[in-house]
């Protein structure tokens, strides 16, 4: 059963994303868990839609950057302009300091301006010409990757990746759910149907209400048991930080939540766990060589150990 104060949200966004459930899921879920996203996928399936979307219904308020070679740090968190008339420097704000900042093909950008998001997207605050500027709240970045082009690109480093709450595509849709896309956009576009369904201070306080989410001993043993287990795995040169443990330990609250309980269950972690974990490990040659990918690994580890009662 799901919060009942969320169902509005999820009918708005399924109402622009057809046949992506879990995938609507996961974004709520990340909203209630203060936590950003990584969509990773083609163009052309709604990755923008859904941001939008979610700005809409929560009355945020909403900026998008378009990741280029040529962006520059100030181009994202903003600079101070000098006034002739009074002869004082006026900080003009970037884009940065909205609700929901949409970064558009987040790894065209080159790895000093992609930095600049590491301080917000941890901290909650932008540290500008030494002084430092809290962001609004709430605040998410949802970033969109293109996986299938390399040409221009710069691969997001991992400190930048452990800064993502979740990674996930949406992928195609079926081609019945197509059918039903094509018949929406007919007479209007879905996303100007959309209204807000939450104020900010609402958000606010759900987010709250997830930190008193209780989570037994033995679920944060089991864990951290996951992400010590992925620090002695073979198959891995880099494992779950000690930030991925507590941002897996912070989405189960927001899961269970949104599950309308006031505690965590293991199930809460495992249908977490290849949204939170796979973008946070590296693997190594032999094992990408071999096929694998860092999802099948991740849930090959977490399947020997023994789930919590």
């Amino acid at each position: 059963m799901e919060n009942p104060l969320l169902a509005p949200l999820k009918e708005n966004l399924q109402s622009v994303i057809y046949g992506k459930s879990e995938c609507i899921d996961v974004m709520v879920v990340s909203l209630l868990a203060a936590g950003s996203v990584l969509i990773e996928d083609v163009p052309g399936v709604g990755k923008t839609t859904l941001a939008k979307a979610m700005a809409r219904s929560i009355d945020a308020k909403f900026r998008r950057i378009q990741f280029t070679p040529d962006l520059l740090p100030a181009d994202v968190l903003g600079s101070s302009i000098y006034n002739p008339v009074d002869g004082n420097f006026r900080f003009d704000p970037g884009p940065i300091f909205c609700n929901i900042l949409l970064a558009d093909e987040i790894n065209r950008a080159s790895p000093r301006t992609q930095s600049a998001l590491l301080e917000a997207m941890n901290e909650n605050q932008a540290t500008i010409e030494g002084k430092r500027h809290p962001l609004s709240q709430p605040f998410m970045v949802i970033a969109t990757e293109n996986p299938i082009e390399f040409h221009g690109t710069y691969p997001l480093p991992e400190a930048q990746l452990d800064r993502f709450l979740v990674r996930l595509d949406i992928g195609y849709p079926t081609l019945e759910v197509e059918v039903d896309i094509l018949k929406s956009h007919i007479h209007s576009e879905p996303l100007d149907r959309i209204h807000p369904t939450l104020r900010l201070e609402q958000v606010r306080q759900l987010q709250q209400d997830v930190s008193d989410v209780h989570m037994d001993d033995n679920i944060l043993e089991y864990i951290v048991e996951i992400a010590h287990a992925t620090r002695r795995d073979n198959r891995l040169r880099l494992g779950i930080s000690t930030r991925g443990s507590l941002m897996l330990s912070r989405a189960a609250r927001a899961r269970a939540f949104f599950q309308m309980r006031d505690f965590v269950v293991p199930d809460d972690v495992l249908w977490l766990v290849p949204y939170v974990l796979p973008h946070r490990i590296l693997l190594t040659s032999k094992a990408r060589h071999s096929g694998m990918s860092a999802r099948q690994i991740v849930t090959d580890i977490v399947g020997r150990i023994k789930v919590p009662v």
